[in-house]
């Protein structure tokens, strides 16, 4: 027997739903009030403490205070103390050559350069096209030793470098080490006027009649165009099967990795970028795209967008990764500028490679695991091993080949 439900039963029904609604509601907005709060006072307490210790510092500090000096120190140990890896605070200057270099240019002379720790000399691996370098005449393998009248040893390898750099316009002095004919050792004082300089991101070679060597430094906006140059004049030459070399590639730009990828995947997803609140962007292909054997080597200095490369080539099963497993750092970063020129970063995404996990603190693994020498690598640094010492190129080698 079915019973009829009065009207007041149902409007008191209604009513108690409405108000326990309206009581959860309340309860989570109290919630996110209360946390809002104690983030508000949390850091309110850290700038009175601030405060504090700045108000007794200039009231007994017998020293001269530089406010700019001081400035750049307080936000610098505000980025540090976020826990971030990869954050960073760049003072004006620093900020200024960060974005230069990322728009794939750089002001100085024009060389890559490595530091021999036997010789504490700073050697010159190559010199980039159209440099002052170039025009001045400087080599790869010479030894710098002085620059101006400082001594390298005596400076130190970062602090030489960035002596070396300079602004636009002004000369530096370099005394170089030169072995001559009959291996007797020149030296030669050579003036350089410092210029804006393209940065060379990929180089390229034939290993073979058959196989293409590309060596990718770094990830900038201009990597995609010497990519896809290198790629046709290698295959202009009668390559077919090509190794990618990204060993020591610290990754870089977001838009030179996709559009880098974009040349080499069929059509589908690149990358998926995943934001904090968890929604997913996801960045596709065309459907164009390189029909070829590839592999590409890796080591535990493979990091970020050089990561996303290899794993991404190894998901579309276009690659066989050969080396050792990267670095892991799945993590994007945002640069913001502040107002007087300075400029942080901090880690805005999570960038996760196209049907892969993210490798953040995990890395990419190779299919096949090598490594180089490391008699070898005692006597000589990375980038001058020859082809028959580095052990992980013979590998590749021997893949296409065999």
């Amino acid at each position: 027997m079915n019973k009829k439900v009065s009207v007041s039963f149902t409007l008191m029904i209604t009513s108690l739903a409405v108000l326990v609604t309206f009581m959860l509601t309340y309860v989570n907005t109290i919630n996110a009030a209360d946390r809002k709060l104690q983030d508000t006072l949390g850091s309110r307490n850290a700038y009175s403490k601030l405060y504090d210790v700045d108000k007794i510092v200039r009231d007994m500090y017998i020293g001269e205070i530089e406010e700019q000096k001081l400035t750049d120190s307080i936000i610098d140990g505000y980025i540090r103390g976020i826990g971030d890896r990869y954050a960073e605070y760049m003072p004006r200057e620093k900020f200024a050559d960060f974005l230069q270099e990322n728009r794939g240019t750089m002001v100085g002379i024009g060389v890559r350069v490595i530091f021999d720790n036997d010789k504490n000399l700073i050697e010159v691996i190559s010199v980039m096209p159209d440099s002052p370098a170039e025009a001045g005449g400087m080599l790869p393998g010479d030894l710098i030793y002085k620059v101006g009248d400082e001594f390298i040893a005596e400076l130190g390898y970062f602090a030489s470098v960035e002596k070396i750099k300079g602004a636009k316009g002004t000369e530096v002095t370099l005394t170089i080490l030169r072995k001559g004919i009959n291996i007797n050792i020149e030296e030669k004082i050579m003036k350089f006027i410092r210029d804006e300089v393209s940065m060379q991101t990929v180089s390229s070679r034939k290993i073979n009649e058959n196989i293409g060597y590309i060596r990718i430094l770094e990830f900038n906006k201009e990597t995609p165009n010497e990519f896809i140059s290198a790629m046709t004049e290698l295959q202009r030459d009668g390559a077919e099967q090509f190794i990618f070399d990204v060993r020591y590639n610290p990754g870089g730009d977001l838009d030179g990795i996709q559009k880098t990828l974009d040349y080499l995947l069929p059509e589908g997803p690149i990358i998926r970028i995943v934001y904090k609140d968890g929604h997913e962007e996801v960045k596709y292909s065309d459907a164009n795209h390189i029909n070829a054997p590839m592999i590409v080597l890796i080591n535990e200095n493979t990091a970020s967008a050089a990561e996303l490369f290899a794993a991404a080539l190894r998901d579309y099963e276009k690659a066989t990764l050969i080396g050792m497993k990267t670095y892991g750092k799945g993590t994007m970063q945002t640069i913001l500028g502040l107002g007087d020129g300075s400029g942080i970063r901090i880690s805005q995404y999570m960038y996760n490679p196209p049907y892969g996990g993210n490798y953040e603190n995990i890395g990419v693994s190779p299919h096949i695991e090598i490594k180089l020498p490391e008699e070898v690598l005692k006597e000589k640094n990375f980038y001058k091993l020859t082809d028959e010492e580095d052990t992980q190129l013979q590998e590749a080698v021997k893949r296409f080949t065999q």
